[in-house]
């Protein structure tokens, strides 16, 4: 497997699962925004505005990581693209509040495909990472 040294350098299956998880995190965020209140049990000072604001913070974690991969800072991207991934995983506070059935099925969708979007972004980076600590270690011990 050839080091990872630069954005290009990355699977593409990593940029694809990116996309995926930006465009189902999107689509929560939004439905989220948009029918909330629809969605049972949130606090009354949750605003539109502040769902959309927490999903661009959450992005931003995102872009900042891919950014750092392009500036040839790939362990510390990389790193920053699984907390964006990790971040995903938060829409299953909707359970807490309420369960499943008192969430509107369109809500249901929205807040699962987004869960294993970003499982699946995860996993592939922790699998770059992990790949990548294998091969300083190798470099090193070589």
């Amino acid at each position: 497997m050839n080091p990872i040294h630069r954005l290009s350098d990355l699977p593409k299956l990593l940029a694809v699962l990116a996309v995926a998880y930006f465009l189902t995190s999107l689509g929560h965020f939004s439905h989220n925004a948009e029918f909330i209140c629809e969605y049972p049990n949130l606090p009354a000072s949750l605003t539109r505005a502040k769902v959309y604001a927490v999903w661009m913070g959450i992005t931003s974690v995102g872009v900042i990581g891919f950014l750092l991969i392009r500036k040839r800072f790939v362990m510390t991207g990389l790193l920053l693209v699984a907390v964006y991934a990790l971040l995903g995983f938060d829409g299953l506070g909707h359970y807490a509040l309420a369960p499943m059935a008192w969430h509107t099925p369109m809500a249901n969708i929205t807040i699962l495909s987004e869960v294993v979007a970003a499982a699946l972004l995860l996993t592939a980076t922790l699998g770059l990472l992990v790949s990548r600590v294998r091969q300083r270690h190798r470099v090193s011990a070589g």
